[in-house]
Parts: C-alpha cells; structure tokens; sequence
C-alpha cells in the first residue's frame, strides 16, 4: 500500500515516521512530504504528485496551530486549515484515495458537562477552532472517503509541545503558573500515529466519512498534568494553580475538552493507553 503523509516534520509526523520503520508497517511504501516537498496550498501540486506516485491513501498531518496567532493571522490559518484540506480531499474524491485528517477538540466551544461524541454540535471559538471545522466541512462536502481524528493537547519527544516546554521551564524556575481550570485528555503523538494506521486496516474501504475522538484514557487539568511531568521528571519546581483568568490569551480556550472515546475503542483501539502511561514513557525518551 502506498501512503502519503503531509506535515511530515511536524511531531505527529515524526512519531508516523517511527511507526513505519517497525515490522508491522514496514510493508507499506510512504511518501513523506512538508511543505518543501508539497506545498498542498497549491492544487495543481497536489494533482501533479498524486498522479506521478499513485498512493493509496492520503494522512493530513499538516496544520496551522498556532492558536494565538490565528487570531490576526487568519488568512494563512484559514488557508492551511480550511484551502489546503479542500485541495486534498478533492483530489482524494478524483482518484479514489482513502483520506485521513487530524482534528481538533477547538472545534467545540469546550463548554459542555459530559465527553463530547463525535456528533456533538461543534461551536468553535477561537480562529485556528474556526479555520479547523471550515476544513471538516470541506472534507463532508467532497464527496471523498475520509476518516477525521479529533485530538486534544497533544505533546511528543519531537517538535515545541505543553511537555517540552513544561520541562524547561521547570529547570529554568523554582515556581511556575498553570491554569487549573481546564479540563481535558492529554495526548501522546506517538499513540495517535498507531490510531491513524490502524484505522486505514479497519476504514480503507468504508464509504463517507466517518469522524472519531482520539486521546489517551484518563480526564486531568493542566495543572495536575503539569505536577505530574515534574514528579516523573523528578524536577523540584513548584507548581502554582491559577484560573484562566488570570492567564489572559488572544485566543479563548476550551474550558472542557474531554473526548467520548467509545466509538474509537469499538472500531479502532480497544485498549487506549491511560494518559500517565504515554507521558512516563515519553518523558523517559527525552532523558535518554
């Protein structure tokens, strides 16, 4: 099976590169491609790609995530959020190519009391929330056959996460400030790859599209998960809870983002790493 991967020095991208070097995926032929090896802005690219190397399935890994910028860059936001997804699942409709896109818990307003189910009312708030369900809409209306992954705060070996940065400041710092009302499900990059290639076994030749939640088990606050990166990395740096509130963002953040995984545990994953699992796992990598 051949597969392309857009966005592939992102750190969802990295941990896919990981994945495919394992015995399981390596029967799989993949194109890893960023922006310098397809700009997927630009339509005709894709088409002129996709028509010299034929793959089979098409994983979107790229996105503009800079939440805060979002809110006075919306141009590029919208451009690579909404246009560049566009371009992919039309081009995906036009040669029958099985199309995988990442999401994001932003496309709620993060006001609800209970797990939202994939086919909760999506109402984002913030721009880069906006510009994510634009490129949802544009996945619905092509016609092509798609998979879409919502996940929450993700964080990795690779790349500039919550995890990575926590871990600095926190040898930079004898205290440090973490907004304790926020709620949601911390997820590992590299546990969300294995979601992604397993769901091309089970959803390569469904129809439509179908939408599932993607993070790991377990429901925290960022600053309970900010303790927990210190106490795992053993570094003594106080943490101190504070509300939003008192945190003042461009960008409004989801107060509540907390996944129902069950259609995702039915159909994909049974057995979803709780959340501390991932993170002492990933945390033991960036001591190595």
């Amino acid at each position: 099976m051949k597969i392309l991967v857009t966005g592939a020095n992102g750190q969802l991208g990295r941990c896919i590169q990981d994945l495919a070097k394992e015995t399981e995926h390596a029967g799989h032929h993949y194109f890893f491609t960023d922006v310098a090896e397809l700009d997927i802005c630009n339509y005709s690219a894709i088409d002129d790609y996709v028509k010299a190397h034929r793959p089979d399935v098409i994983i979107n890994a790229a996105a503009y995530t800079a939440v805060d910028n979002a809110e006075d860059d919306i141009e590029n936001a919208y451009k690579l959020n909404r246009d560049a997804v566009d371009n992919l699942a039309r081009i995906a409709k036009e040669y029958n190519i099985y199309f995988i896109h990442i999401s994001t818990d932003y496309v709620f307003s993060g006001e609800a009391c209970h797990p939202y189910r994939v086919d909760a009312a999506i109402a984002p708030k913030s721009i880069y929330g906006k510009s994510k369900a634009a490129g949802e809409e544009k996945i619905k209306s092509s016609g092509c056959n798609a998979s879409i992954i919502r996940t929450s705060w993700l964080y990795s070996e690779y790349g500039k996460n919550f995890v990575k940065t926590m871990l600095r400041l926190g040898s930079e710092r004898e205290s440090i400030n973490v907004v304790c009302d926020q709620i949601g499900g911390p997820t590992y990059a590299g546990d969300l790859a294995k979601v992604i290639l397993a769901c091309i076994k089970t959803n390569i030749d469904k129809e439509g599209v179908e939408i599932y939640h993607f993070a790991n088990e377990g429901t925290i606050s960022w600053y309970d998960f900010t303790q927990a990166i210190m106490e795992i990395s053993k570094i003594k740096c106080k943490v101190n809870s504070i509300f939003t509130s008192e945190y003042p963002a461009k960008a409004p953040r989801p107060a509540y983002s907390v996944f129902d995984l069950s259609k995702t545990r039915q159909e994909i994953w049974a057995d979803i790493p709780y959340w501390r699992e991932s993170l002492i796992l990933t945390i033991k990598k960036l001591q190595e």
